[in-house]
Order: C-alpha cells, then structure tokens, then sequence
C-alpha cells in the first residue's frame, strides 16, 4: 500500500496533445464507489488491474491506494460485477520539468471532460504548470472518476 499524493486540473486547451509522449485507451468499472473506499478495475490498453483507493485527507490530495496488475480476461470477467456506468478515456503522458501529467479525456457520457492529474513526492512539492493547464479542482469529489459513473459530466449544469 502506498499513499498517493496528487493535484487535479481542468484543461484550458488541447495543446497537450501535441507534448503527449504516450496516449492510452482506458475502460474502467467500479465494483465499489463507497465513499472513502472504491475498488476499480481496468484495462489500459493490453494490461488489466485491479486497485482499492482509501479516504482522501480534507484537501483532496494524498490518500492511501493498493494496486495489483491481473490479467485482461479477469477485468473484462469482474467488468460485469461492475456497478453501472463504465468510464471511457483516453489517458496522454505529459512530461513538463521533472513530473509527468495524466491528462484524461473522457468519452460516452463523460465526453467533454479533460482532466489533468500530477502525482508528487509531497503536499507541498513545487511543479510546473504549462500554459495547457486550467483551473485546480483538487478535492472536487464531482471529478473523480467514482463519482462520473453516478453523476456523468453530460448531467452537470454547472460545467468546469
């Protein structure tokens, strides 16, 4: 187990993209979206997981997660004992100085949703912020990727 420490940004433009080294098909199902315990499991590309997330501290920022790789045809079996709603994305790797960006682009009935994460050694660590990246929405339960499944981007009256 590990404590995963992480900033979330919504995206000003696609010009991320263009600095993307990697881009990954993501499908995921929650067999758990408790608050303050999910466990996931997905596919990125070729590769199946399966990861238990804890509490998020009051900021948003670090919580603990567990995460093992399985293989595909026991993902695409656990994806049927999936709560409903599948999230649908495509996931760019995004160097800027010493950190990598996730910038996730949704699809289905999260299509219009990007979202960009960094994950950092601590709370506190000093990161680069390209001309790409919008506004923090750190700790905005709205955008973690539990809560799309419930309440999809396409049902958001107040968006970004």
């Amino acid at each position: 187990m590990s404590l995963e420490i992480e900033r979330k940004f919504l995206i000003a433009d696609e010009t991320f993209k263009k600095e993307a080294f990697k881009a990954i098909h993501v499908i995921q199902g929650y067999l758990s979206s408790a608050t303050g315990r999910t466990v996931r499991v997905r596919t990125m590309d070729e590769k199946g997981y399966i990861t238990v997330k804890g509490q998020s501290n009051a900021a948003g920022t670090s919580r603990f997660e567990w995460e093992k790789e399985i293989s595909i045809d026991d993902v695409h079996d656990l994806l049927q004992l999936c709560e409903p709603g599948i999230v649908d994305k495509t996931r760019y790797l995004v160097r800027t100085g010493e950190y990598i960006y996730e910038v996730d682009e949704f699809y289905g009935d999260n299509k219009g949703l990007t979202v960009a994460e960094i994950e950092l050694p601590d709370e506190n660590a000093f990161f680069e912020r390209p001309s790409w990246l919008g506004k923090e929405v750190t700790g905005d339960r709205r955008y973690y990727n539990s809560s799309l499944i419930k309440n999809p981007y396409k049902n958001w009256e107040c968006k970004g």
